[in-house]
């Protein structure tokens, strides 16, 4: 028997990284789990995966910030699965020209619209199911660029965050009243595919100092265990290891 018997968790982002991490620990606790991401082949080999243990996947290849297809395609699950659990708001993006004299008004349209515009797409879609049963989790992935800004998290991505963290705190002090609790989520450093786009690249053994995806799913577990009548509206997540970024990481004059 796993914890999680019985509970339907919808992962956005769920191809690579901390949302397939996330994928894959839900799923072997025993819940039914939505990968959901733009690119299918990526969500068809987590899904792979997740069969291959005995768990159960569907696959909904979406792009979080067309508000239409969230909406279609969420009410088509619904109606497959008559409830929604938990919805683990990870879905991000960033650019490689990211400094206020780098970022194009294209740039900032994309990571507003995915890392900000999207979450907010997904909750409003699952929030009346929410409602309905009177309980829901809404665990969103920012960052610690939502604490503190960096030129090596860039002016949109970090803006992209704060604005997340303001949407879960919002959602922690009004949607309590409905059953649903929010937690927002601020990793540093993890070893992802979105590390690739930083004009700086790190060592292997530097990357293995970073956080793992693997420890961001060990910590959405601990939330998704924690008792309904407690919230954590917050949790930062470091390496042990915290290193400063250094002039060419972060843009600052040497």
């Amino acid at each position: 028997m796993g914890v999680f018997d019985g509970k339907f968790v919808w992962v956005t982002g769920a191809g690579t990284g901390i949302g397939k991490a996330a994928a894959l620990m839900f799923a072997e606790d025993g819940a039914s789990v939505v990968l959901i991401g733009r690119r299918r082949e990526m969500l068809d080999q987590v899904a792979g995966e997740i069969e291959g243990m005995g768990g159960s996947a569907l696959v909904a290849p979406l792009d979080v910030s067309n508000r239409s297809d969230v909406q279609a395609v969420a009410a088509d699950i619904q109606s497959k699965q008559g409830r929604i659990d938990i919805l683990v708001n990870n879905a991000g993006t960033n650019v490689t020209n990211r400094r206020l004299d780098e970022i194009t008004l294209e740039d900032w349209d994309e990571v507003i619209a995915i890392n900000l515009t999207g979450a907010f797409n997904m909750f409003m879609a699952v929030m009346p199911a929410m409602r309905a049963q009177e309980d829901g989790l809404v665990i969103n992935v920012a960052s610690t660029a939502a604490k503190r800004v960096s030129g090596a998290a860039g002016i949109a991505y970090s803006a992209s965050k704060f604005g997340m963290l303001g949407m879960s705190l919002s959602l922690t002090q009004e949607a309590w009243k409905f059953g649903i609790r929010a937690c927002c989520v601020h990793p540093d450093d993890v070893n992802t595919p979105i590390m690739e786009r930083r004009k700086v690249k790190y060592s292997p053994e530097v990357l293995a100092q970073f956080i793992q995806p693997e420890d961001m799913a060990h910590a959405m577990r601990m939330i998704a265990l924690m008792p309904t009548r407690s919230s954590l509206p917050e949790l930062i997540v470091t390496p042990t290891n915290i290193r400063p970024y250094t002039p060419a990481e972060s843009g600052t004059p040497e």
